[in-house]
């Protein structure tokens, strides 16, 4: 049977999808199952289908691509540093190389404005790709740290111990549905992925399957220009009747080592207990969602209570309030600041707009949940509209902003009001006295990210609320907005439970590499077989621990 072609054959003087999954360096022909589920993707600001017909990956296929992920493993972590670095950095071109029909057909798959909004994301998963090259190239990711044999020590000789990360093998990868780029096939769990030396398995998100595989074009193009082994990187569609399926028989192949996943509560754990239900169970770091919580003090709301309310509002809507970093919990102390706020508030949520949502999917999930937070004990509607009529077929897909209110006592006795609710909403906790807001502080959920909102004369409550967060977000922000996660090594992008299923990892930086290795310790290796990492002439060794002499304890009286 010939080949079928590959990707950089098929382009176009203007790149389109092709419905087909990529496996080892090529499509799928889409005449080798029978049994394919199709699908197209919905334009949500239209409601109507958009792009070509999409056919989800078979078992057949799945099977496939974790063997050849598999089958490479070894030789993809054994290549050079910058033969990896290179390839990183390649993809960043072949992504840009797509030119403004990446954001264009993202923008027709998920509702999004093409610019600034999606152009944007496109630019940050570049700099994320280098990024991780630059990590790559610098190679302290690896952590090697040597402790040196100490033949003299007393009372027993120290061996020589040397311990480095090194990849756990072919990541199985899932794109957020939320960020069709800077979290999807080539986003922040592949590139860290690829970073670390291990193979990359992508289930393409059903909400932009185009956009998916576009990238995955882009991906391909530069595995092939710098030489990479072919199973080195796969894209498989999954959408329609396939769509949890492909799913589920990713995580569960034995060649899959770990699993990357952004979006829901329900669906990041259900990847969880696949996981752990495997014979031989492999880690999952799934992101699934953040209240983010955010306390504005006295001092500060009595300065500026309509510019707060004009920044937060921004924030808590941007993209339509589905971002996993916008603030949907608001905590302040009653007082002339607090009306002044909750007025400005209110206003600027009762003038808005109706917003274009993800999908129906998404946007049925926000008006039920929002739907269910109204009609809880102690809650009222302050602007917008708690029940979201559901849109014709053929019609937008969009839901409008609302603002909650409600007491500090109704929200600690009803533990549905901490419940992330995806979309343009908010809920207002009005507490009697501002010490209270150390007692809220103190039963919100994990969550990404927690803002104080202060001024100088809340030094102390700052202070107070600060240690009591730290526990329960990844990021604390001071007197800003938590949306916009910057690609830093210092960022954590990722928080305590339900947040997280992982609080120890972060998501975004060079530190998102960890997640996918593990250590191993090299004791009295000579030179010659130690990995490069832990080699005494290697520059990058900057971890070596203090010798350390050995105390024997007295013996007791």
């Amino acid at each position: 049977m010939p080949q079928p072609p590959s990707p950089k054959a098929a382009h176009a003087p203007t790149p389109t999808p092709t419905g087909r999954s990529i496996i080892e360096g090529a499509f799928v022909e889409a005449g080798e199952s029978v049994s394919r589920a199709a699908f197209r993707a919905l334009n949500p600001a239209t409601g109507t289908p958009t792009g070509p017909e999409c056919f989800a990956a078979t078992p057949a296929e799945i099977d496939r691509a974790a063997r050849a992920a598999e089958r490479d493993a070894r030789a993809y972590a054994s290549l050079p540093r910058e033969k990896r670095a290179a390839f990183l950095g390649r993809i960043a071109d072949e992504i840009l190389a797509l030119g403004e029909a990446l954001p264009a057909l993202a923008a027709a798959e998920t509702g999004l404005p093409a610019s600034p909004r999606l152009a944007s994301e496109r630019d940050r998963a570049v700099l994320q790709l280098r990024s991780m090259a630059h990590a790559v190239r610098e190679g302290a990711w690896a952590e090697p740290i040597l402790d040196h044999a100490d033949p003299d020590r007393k009372p027993i000789p120290r061996p020589d111990l040397r311990r480095v990360l090194v990849p756990l093998g072919p990541v199985a990868v899932f794109g957020a549905g939320n960020f069709p780029i800077a979290y999807s096939t080539a986003g922040t769990d592949t590139a860290s992925a690829l970073a670390a030396g291990c193979p990359v398995v992508v289930k393409g998100h059903p909400g932009h399957p185009g956009t998916g595989e576009l990238v995955a074009q882009a991906v391909t193009d530069a595995a092939v220009a710098t030489g990479m082994p072919t199973g080195v990187f796969a894209f498989l569609h999954a959408g329609g009747a396939r769509e949890n399926h492909v799913g589920a028989e990713l995580v569960r192949h034995p060649a899959v080592a770990a699993v990357g996943f952004t979006g829901s509560h329900a669906g990041g754990m259900a990847l969880a207990r696949l996981a752990a239900d495997r014979p031989v169970p492999i880690p999952v770091f799934a992101e699934m969602g953040s209240v983010n919580p955010v306390f504005l003090l006295p001092a500060a709301l009595s300065r500026d209570p309509v510019g707060l309310a004009e920044r937060l509002f921004a924030s808590a809507t941007a993209s339509a309030g589905q971002m996993c970093t916008c603030p949907g919990l608001f905590f302040l102390a009653r007082g002339d600041g607090a009306d002044a706020f909750l007025k400005a508030l209110a206003s600027l949520f009762h003038r808005a707009e109706p917003m274009v949502m993800l999908s129906p999917r998404v946007r049925a999930l926000y008006a039920s949940t929002l739907a269910s937070l109204a009609k809880a004990k102690g809650v009222e509607v302050r602007a917008g509209a708690a029940e979201q009529p559901e849109p014709r077929p053929g019609s937008p897909v969009t839901a409008s902003p609302a603002l909650l209110r409600t007491t500090l006592a109704a929200f600690e006795a009803d533990p549905a009001l901490a419940r992330e609710c995806f979309g343009p909403a908010a809920l207002a906790v009005v507490c009697d006295r501002p010490d209270d807001l150390l007692h809220a502080a103190s039963i919100i959920p994990g969550s990404l990210t927690a803002t104080i909102i202060s001024a100088s004369p809340d030094g102390a409550l700052a202070l107070g609320l600060r240690d009591l967060l730290i526990p329960r977000a990844g990021r604390l922000i001071s007197n800003g907005v938590p949306t916009g996660v910057e690609v830093a090594p210092a960022m954590v992008h990722g928080g305590p439970y339900p947040a997280t299923n992982r609080p120890d990892a972060s998501a975004v930086g060079p530190t998102a590499i960890r997640r996918w290795t593990r250590p191993v310790c090299f004791q009295n290796f000579p030179d010659e077989l130690l990995p490069h990492e832990l080699k005494d002439a290697n520059p990058l060794n900057l971890a070596r621990s203090e010798d350390a002499v050995y105390t024997p304890p007295r013996p007791s009286r």
